[in-house]
């Protein structure tokens, strides 16, 4: 057989380097998974591609991944014949037999193994062994990378820490010695309720039949419900139409648009009323005696100003935002809403505030370089050390933009490799965490396993075993945990709104934090994506925005991934009432970054919330 081999490479036109050792393992590999020496001749040819690999050369140093390559294909190939079966490899196994060799310190764990690591890690072994598999971030592998190779792991990167000390009821501070965190992890966790808000999107759901009337809709209904909380305030009279020319002060509401291709700016910047009020038009807006302004394409806005020509609505005053109290009720007939307020502070006297921890990370989940998910890997790894009740996971999960996807060199589909790699980490993880665990995974239209519209609904998950585990959620969605609230939107709207901003800062020495204001216009135009026209690659469909987009009341947190710098920020937010000042609302905005960025690895977040962005502490961890 060994000669049918060489045969058959020379055939394809390959040479062997180290030619007898080379054909030995061939021959081994043969055997092993019953394949003829022409069908491991074209497995190596599609390695060959896979790999880029320059010279047409067989060499013994790439048989390690050959070996990697040929069992993925068999475990692609199990899966479509049965669903139910897993077939391990060396990424979940590296050779069983050599678990106490050398290697063992390439264990990926993160960190250098102390006494306090290395007993837990052999707590967990045993206790995967128990139940008959062994959890993938575990796995050794001698695929030498660059993500393996890293020095620093773990170093936390920006902490705000808000948390009191805890102590016993005898006044004595807690310490944490290796013998309680040991007990605390493998006593089952306390569970974390879970509701999702529905926003009328399901899986297989019709979409891209907008039309231009759901465009039309989509703007006119913004304005309109706008409108309506400014005046519905009693801090704003009734809109009048802007492009009508008058010397007096006037009241209007309508959209920011620019005229023409291009960015804003001074001389481009028009708004665009309702056709109730203005039927539609659009008049040239000037923002010249505004000594602070922020604005952009789509945003909604009220305007204090007069239009002396019938041309130029000059401004005096811009708002931008409504009053929480009036924001929340708008659309509610005012029955409901005295219902709804009794049961709010019914709630508010029954409930203490819990804590609840969370891991929170974004995608992309593997390095640019191959798609062995590392980082992913190490990041379940982390949690079961640490226990968090809530593991909150934003796609993109099979990233389009990786090489190897954008090309088409892999050979297998992208839902096989969603199956065999994500889902089978992310179930592996949940069993050994008991049923107490819970885990929140956000599509991304950047997912190309998944539908390409935005907003999009969630992954379908019901064929896993850990299903009552695992809450699937839209992009973007909002659900509650333990009675606060948490929205989510993978679609990288800070960078985009960050492209088409403008601003004016007054010369006030205060300081300017951009990246809080604009996250802040999320909450103060109550949508997931203010942007109108949307940037460019975003597929959205106005038939489905106008409820998933919208935000009914202020999330307590705000996670927001972009490729801008990470952060965890609290915003104020709030209004004023006629008469009264309103308790400032604050809302802590997370941007975890991205968990793998090119050949390295990028960052999460480890929270501790007690309810209030007073009481949490918050890490943001390079991994």
């Amino acid at each position: 057989m060994e000669e049918e081999i060489k045969a058959e490479f020379l055939k394809s036109g390959f040479t062997l380097d180290e030619e007898q050792e080379i054909l030995k393992k061939c021959h081994t590999f043969c055997q092993d998974y019953g394949l003829e020496p022409s069908d491991l001749v074209s497995s190596w040819e599609i390695y060959y591609l896979n790999r880029q690999l320059d010279e047409s050369v067989v060499k013994d140093a790439e048989m390690d991944g050959f070996l990697g390559h040929l069992q993925s294909e068999q475990l692609g190939a199990s899966a479509k014949k049965d669903p139910g079966l897993h077939m391990y490899s060396f990424k979940d196994v590296d050779m069983v037999l050599d678990a106490e060799d050398e290697d063992a310190k390439d264990v990926i764990l993160g960190t250098p193994i102390d006494k306090s690591e290395k007993l837990q890690l052999d707590i967990y072994d045993s206790a995967h062994k128990t139940n008959g598999n062994i959890y993938s971030s575990e796995r050794k592998s001698k695929l030498v990378t660059p993500f393996g190779k890293r020095s620093n792991k773990f170093v936390v990167k920006f902490n705000i820490d808000n948390l009191p000390t805890i102590e016993t009821a005898n006044g004595i501070e807690e310490h944490y010695d290796l013998e309680d965190g040991i007990i605390k992890r493998v006593q089952p966790l306390k569970s974390s309720s879970l509701v999702v808000h529905r926003s009328g999107l399901e899986p297989g759901c019709r979409f891209m039949y907008d039309t231009i009337e759901d465009r039309f809709n989509a703007i006119e209904n913004r304005i309109r419900k706008h409108a309506a909380a400014l005046v519905a305030s009693s801090l704003y009279e009734e809109p009048m139409d802007p492009s009508v020319a008058s010397q007096r002060s006037m009241f209007a509401v309508g959209m920011i648009c620019c005229d023409g291709e291009g960015h804003l700016n001074d001389k481009s910047i028009l708004l665009q009323s309702s056709v109730e009020h203005s039927r539609g038009q659009l008049v040239r807006l000037e923002l010249n005696k505004l000594s602070y302004f922020s604005v952009f394409p789509g945003q909604v806005v009220g305007i204090k100003g007069h239009n002396p020509s019938g041309h130029c609505l000059i401004a005096s005053e811009l708002v931008d935002s409504v009053p929480l109290s009036i924001a929340a009720d708008a659309d509610l007939p005012p029955t409901k809403k005295q219902a709804l307020d009794g049961e709010i502070q019914a709630t508010h006297l029954s409930s203490t505030p819990t804590e609840t921890t969370m891991i929170i990370a974004a995608g992309p989940f593997t390095t640019t370089d191959n798609l062995l998910f590392e980082p992913l890997s190490e990041l379940l790894a982390y949690a079961t050390r640490n226990s968090p009740q809530l593991l909150i996971l934003l796609g993109p999960f099979i990233d389009s933009e990786h090489p190897q996807i954008k090309k088409g060199t892999v050979d297998l589909s992208f839902d096989d490799i969603f199956q065999s790699e994500v889902l089978r980490m992310v179930q592996d993880y949940l069993e050994y965490m008991r049923p107490n665990a819970r885990l929140v995974m956000v599509p991304s239209i950047r997912d190309a396993n998944h539908d390409f519209v935005f907003p999009q609904p969630a992954f379908d998950l019901d064929s896993l075993d850990v299903r009552l585990q695992i809450t699937s959620l839209n992009n973007p969605g909002i659900f509650e945990a333990d009675q606060f609230m948490i929205g989510c939107c993978t679609v990288d709207i800070l960078k985009h709104l960050s492209g088409e901003e403008m601003s004016r800062h007054s010369m006030d020495g205060q300081p300017n934090d951009r990246l809080s204001r604009l996250a802040n216009h999320i909450l103060s135009q109550q949508s997931f994506y203010p942007l109108y026209p949307p940037a460019e690659g975003v597929p959205m469909d106005f038939s489905l925005a106008s409820e998933a987009l919208h935000i009914s009341s202020v999330p307590d947190l705000l996670i927001l991934p972009s490729d801008i710098k990470y952060f965890v920020k609290v915003l104020p937010v709030g209004g004023t009432t006629e008469g009264e000042e309103e308790q400032m609302k604050r809302c802590v905005c997370i941007n975890p970054g991205r968990l793998a960025k090119g050949e390295g690895g990028g960052t999460f977040v480890e929270l501790k919330y007690q309810g209030s962005s007073d009481k949490m502490n918050a890490s943001i961890i390079s991994i």
